[in-house]
Order: C-alpha cells, then structure tokens, then sequence
C-alpha cells in the first residue's frame, strides 16, 4: 500500500537569512502545491525554536548563517526532519549530499531543480535520517577542525568557542563541556568530539577525558601506579598510560 504520509502536504519550514531567498522558496513551494508552509525564520536562533515546537516533515535550511550555522541548527534539535539544504558554496552541498542528507539546492536554483528536491524529500518520508552530527562531520572540509561548539541548555543556547574550552568528560551519553568555571551537557560521544578536535591542541588522555593542551600546567604522581594532569585553575584530571604517549607525542621534551 502507497504510504499515505506521500499524499497529504508536507509540512515545512523555511530557514535563511535572506529574505530574498525565503521569498523564492516560498514562491515555489506555492508553484509546486502540496506544501503547508509553518514558518519562516531569518536565524538560526528561531530555526531552533521552530523545529522544537512545529515538528516539520521537511525543512529548507541555509547553511551559512551568521551566529548559529545550518549544522550547528541541527545539533540542538531532538526532532529529525528531512533536511534540503540550501547554499551558494558547493563544498558545503556536495558533503552533505554525499552524508545523505535528503537534498541541496546550490543558489542560484531554478524552479525545476527544486521540484527535483522537493519530489526526493516525499519519496523518502518515513525513511531513517542522517544523524546531524553525520551531516556537519561530512560538511566540513579534511583538515578542518571545529572552531566552536553549541551546546543548549533548557530553551538557552551556548555557543562556546572551542579556544575557551579547558576540558571535555564523558558522562554516560553525553559530554561534559567546561570552559570559563562553567560546564554545559551535551548529548554526544565523547569519540565523535574527539574526531572533530585538532589533535594538536586537545588530547584525550584518559577514556573520559579530552583535554586542551594549553590549560596544562604540570603532570603530578597521584598513586604509585597512577599520575594526573594539572589545570590551570588546580583541576586535577586522571591521566592514563595511552594518554601520557599522546600527550608526548604533541608537547615532546616537555612531558
């Protein structure tokens, strides 16, 4: 039996901060029928908000966006829409695509190639999803490494900027991020943080524990067997043997 999700309208929301460009997809949308637009937002800020409240089947989401980014959108909401997104830079669009996310429209986009999108999107309703996490991991270039972290506590959102941050602890499914005599939780493996670190300037050196380099300030014995590493502000944190060779292969003589 045809799935009857395919028949009814989809239910969307528009995200960028171009009204130009909401005005052209919501121009489509009304050309292609079949769509109840929610809501548009010019921010990610209420891109988060809306996701949370309205539950879209789909949403048409800008990549680049000034404070809170497409990807970065995505990390802070529990609900999985299908996600098109929508940018004028082809690295972005081709790595997400190629992370299966439903589709992309690289700007400037004619009518027809958003129908192309738009008929993908109905197709694959009640699909399993890309995580975000997927997504933004294969949106960023090789070499690249994350410049900030979002993190959401209740309705607030914090951006911490990953040169702030002293530590990252695991915490059964979440990690602990502290930074500035703060910490925020976040639902993420401590591994995928990991991976998207510079391996130069934070080290994991303990199975719970990624550390900034630069908040080191001496590595003390603790047991007869066992040492810790030092923080600037007197945090002492386990440091085990696989990490103290880590830790010596980015500070050398120094260790």
């Amino acid at each position: 039996m045809p799935d009857s999700g395919k028949c009814r309208n989809l239910r969307v929301l528009i995200v960028d901060d171009e009204e130009l460009a909401r005005t052209l997809l919501r121009e489509y949308a009304d050309q292609a029928g079949g769509i109840d637009i929610l809501a548009e937002c010019g921010n990610g800020f209420d891109a988060v908000k809306c996701i949370a409240e309205l539950k879209p089947d789909l949403v048409f989401l800008d990549v680049q966006m000034p404070k809170l980014d497409g990807f970065e959108v995505l990390e802070l909401v529990d609900a999985s829409p299908a996600v098109i997104f929508v940018t004028a830079h082809d690295q972005y669009a081709m790595r997400a695509f190629d992370a299966h996310a439903v589709d992309y429209l690289l700007k400037p986009f004619h009518f027809d190639r958003f129908k192309k999108a738009l008929d993908r999107a109905r197709n694959r309703l009640g699909e399993p999803l890309p995580t975000p996490a997927r997504l933004r991991a294969a949106a960023r270039p090789p070499g690249q490494w994350m410049e900030r972290i979002v993190a959401k506590e209740g309705s607030k959102v914090q951006i911490i900027p990953v040169d702030k941050l002293d530590y990252v602890q695991a915490q059964d499914d979440y990690i602990a991020l502290y930074f500035a005599g703060k910490n925020y939780l976040k639902q993420q493996p401590i591994a995928e943080i990991e991976s998207q670190l510079d391996p130069a300037r934070f080290v994991r050196i303990h199975r719970s524990y990624i550390v900034n380099v630069e908040r080191i300030v001496r590595i003390e014995p603790y047991t007869k067997d066992s040492r810790v590493v030092v923080l600037r502000d007197g945090t002492q944190i386990p440091l085990s043997r696989s990490g103290l060779a880590l830790l010596r292969t980015v500070l050398g003589d120094e260790v």
